[in-house]
């Protein structure tokens, strides 16, 4: 098959990118390059992909989209402005997970009339402050990431209910693993840790309970759709871990796996911050035969061998 995925130099996009050239099928990737966080992070990430076969491209998904290959069968949409932070200007949110979205459907409406599936990545920030519910609960965003990403999601349904293209949209919970953000909770912790250096943590953030999935369980539960897009179109899935923890326990178990204390710096309470998560996945187990397979355990303990490997190591 012939796949694009945007948002290819990220975190999840490059995994995605990643295993679906190692099915086999032909795949491009594309990334603005956005200075959210460190650029050679993610130049190193594109380093990757491309050695598994992905061919790159860099393009704003706000402008001219003229290179993107014409005639795509797969788009799987993640490119966005991502996090809760007070840094970013909601113009920002607007412009690359709005905009960017409807022009990305307009570009694929005029060279990709054959497409099979668009397959949109949410979040479970656009359910609120408690995300703990099925897919036909009514969306109650705090944030100007989850109103955006949820008006995200309802332009590529929109398009969908009226007939231009085949659409899903899946809401993902809590992803961690390798190459995950540096400004991210577990990146954060473990270069903590090993550099000795205050680790700040959002005062009441110890007791927030969430879904925390692996990256590579999303992946696949996300490369699932492909061969259902009867099963799945017009379809709104949540994507993660039915396991719940609070963000306490996961600092307690990346201390026991690296076998040293986190020195913790409390700082202000973050507005726009959820409370609980806890991934309904019964619609995803039922469309997708979609389950998590890696214990939080082992997935912390993958991060840990990645950051050691790629920052730690390397310093030594």
């Amino acid at each position: 098959m012939r796949i694009l995925v945007t948002g290819a130099a990220g975190f999840i996009g490059s995994h995605t990118a990643e295993y679906l050239a190692a099915e086999g099928h032909e795949v491009y990737g594309v990334d603005n390059f956005s200075d959210y966080y460190d650029i050679a992070l993610k130049r190193r990430n594109v380093e990757d992909i491309r050695k598994a076969g992905v061919q790159f491209l860099e393009a704003d998904l706000t402008g001219e989209l003229n290179e993107l290959p014409g005639q795509l069968d797969y788009v799987f949409h993640y490119a966005a402005q991502p996090g809760i932070s007070s840094d970013v200007s909601l113009d920002d949110y607007v412009r690359n997970n709005i905009f960017a979205t409807q022009n990305l459907l307009e570009e694929l409406e005029r060279n990709s009339p054959e497409l099979k599936l668009f397959v949109n990545m949410a979040t479970s920030s656009i359910y609120g402050r408690v995300a703990t519910l099925p897919e036909t609960a009514v969306p109650q965003p705090i944030s100007f990431y989850g109103t955006t990403k949820l008006a995200a999601e309802q332009l590529v349904l929109g398009a969908q209910r009226l007939g231009k293209l085949k659409a899903c949209s899946l809401r993902l919970y809590s992803v961690y693993g390798p190459r995950e953000r540096p400004e991210k909770l577990y990146t954060k912790l473990i270069k903590s840790i090993y550099e000795e250096i205050p680790f700040p943590l959002f005062k009441g953030s110890e007791k927030h309970s969430r879904s925390f999935t692996y990256v590579g369980d999303i992946v696949r539960g996300v490369a699932a759709v492909i061969g259902r897009e009867d099963q799945v179109n017009g379809e709104i899935i949540n994507i993660g871990s039915d396991e719940e923890y609070t963000t306490g326990e996961g600092i307690a178990l990346v201390e026991e796996i690296i076998g040293k204390k986190a020195l913790i710096r409390e700082t202000p309470p973050r507005s726009g911050d959820q409370q609980r998560t806890t991934a309904l996945i019964d619609k995803a187990e039922k469309l997708l035969d979609y389950r998590p397979l890696t214990s939080f355990r082992e997935g912390l303990k993958k991060q840990v061998e990645w950051y050691k490997d790629n920052f730690q190591n390397s310093q030594n």
